[in-house]
């Protein structure tokens, strides 16, 4: 088992297959809302989702830095998958009776995590030590949530968020030093874990227009949707895995890695529990444009692409100490649309929604048409320097 060379790498196709079992995830999450439509269900969506992520984002680590092409690596990989798997099909019931195969099953991929880079860290003085120092946080984490599995009642949530909050939030408290990463390789990945995400909500606006008539003002809804999704896509394709790239190319180090972990482990969680809630919210729309939507469903409709958007404005602050204008204005405007979504027909709410993307888009496309071009010019320079260095 080896470490990744020191030229940048593509993410592999056992990446990709890794990752789609977190897709699987994705649509067993926004089942699981979908048929708990209240703010328990939200609640337990979000905490898993959370969970679910909390494991990705450590495989991410792993893989910018392992050699998965490495044969052990690879099998090591394809066993922490089928212990996901597992994971993901105990979703439904993971609040309930399958709380306890998701918890024992989530224990194995997160030991496989530490264990795998551990063994393969175990040359490189500063890194090895990074892993001991981040092992007890991880494993003790994992081993709250697979004894909340075995109990219930407020016992069962409280387990949960102290292991939320442990497993995400202690490193924070471990330091950044002795870690590694390629950039153009993490940010990939992250930009490929969000397509996945996006798609999980065109997968959604499907399903719910299979379980109902379509008319044509489902398949008016739909399209609103798929501008929603589009829009998703634009905000963060557009330029932002450029100025990504740039930023971590000009640092170096802990300030290197710090800024990697707040910018794609920490603010890239909101933008996927975001993408989620609105994927629920259009399931569940598309069943009954004609009706007016409850407070839950209103709120995914709302205050999921808000969350989205407020996850970017995150990251400005944490670059660069603003909150810019356009996302911001446009975030806060769809979190007041909720009342609004609760007393209109779920076809006014969604073109509601849809109205605010599409503003918000003419505005950075035109104002910031400049400044956009630049920050891709710059990347195609990096990327060719890269390239040239490699």
């Amino acid at each position: 088992m080896s470490l990744q060379p020191e030229s940048e790498q593509r993410v592999t196709p056992l990446e990709l297959l890794f990752d789609l079992v977190f897709a699987f995830g994705f649509t067993q999450v926004t089942a699981l809302i979908f048929y708990d439509p209240s703010w328990s269900g939200v609640g337990k969506g979000l905490l898993t989702i959370t969970a679910l992520w909390w494991a990705w984002s450590s495989y991410s680590w792993l893989t910018s830095t392992v050699d998965t092409n490495s044969g052990p690596v690879s099998a090591a990989m394809l066993a922490a998958m089928g212990g996901m798997f597992v994971a993901a099909l105990a979703v439904p019931g993971i609040f309930g009776h399958q709380g306890g195969t998701f918890g024992i099953s989530f224990f194995i991929v997160n030991f496989m995590f530490v264990a795998l880079f551990a063994l393969t860290s175990r040359n490189e003085t500063e890194l090895f030590a990074a892993i001991l120092r981040i092992a007890p946080v991880v494993l003790t984490a994992a081993t709250l949530i697979a004894v909340a599995g075995f109990v219930h009642g407020m016992l069962r949530t409280t387990l949960w968020l102290l292991a939320l909050v442990v497993g995400l939030f202690g490193p924070l408290l471990r330091g950044m030093s002795g870690w590694r990463l390629q950039p153009a390789h993490f940010i990939e990945r992250h930009g490929l874990i969000v397509i996945i995400a996006i798609g999980e909500s065109l997968i959604a606006i499907g399903i719910g227009a299979r379980h109902t008539e379509l008319s044509a003002g489902v398949i008016f809804a739909a399209v609103l949707g798929l501008v929603v999704v589009i829009s998703f896509w634009l905000a963060y394709f557009d330029f932002f895995p450029q100025r990504a790239r740039q930023m971590l190319a000009d640092r170096s180090g802990e300030q290197r890695t710090a800024l990697a972990r707040d910018v794609f482990t920490y603010f890239h969680l909101p933008m996927v529990a975001g993408i989620i809630l609105f994927a629920f919210a259009m399931r569940a729309t598309l069943v009954h444009v004609g009706s007016d939507l409850d407070t839950v469903r209103a709120f995914g409709l709302t205050c999921g692409p808000s969350l989205y958007l407020f996850a970017f404005i995150g990251i400005r602050f944490r670059v660069s100490r603003s909150f810019g204008r356009g996302r911001f204005l446009a975030a806060i405007v769809l979190a007041a649309l909720l009342p609004v979504a609760r007393v209109v027909p779920g076809l006014a709410a969604v073109s509601l929604v849809a109205f605010v993307f599409v503003v918000l888009h003419a505005y950075e496309l035109i104002w910031w048409h400049d400044a956009r071009a630049a920050v891709r010019a710059s990347g195609a320079t990096l990327e060719s320097r890269t390239e040239t260095d490699s």
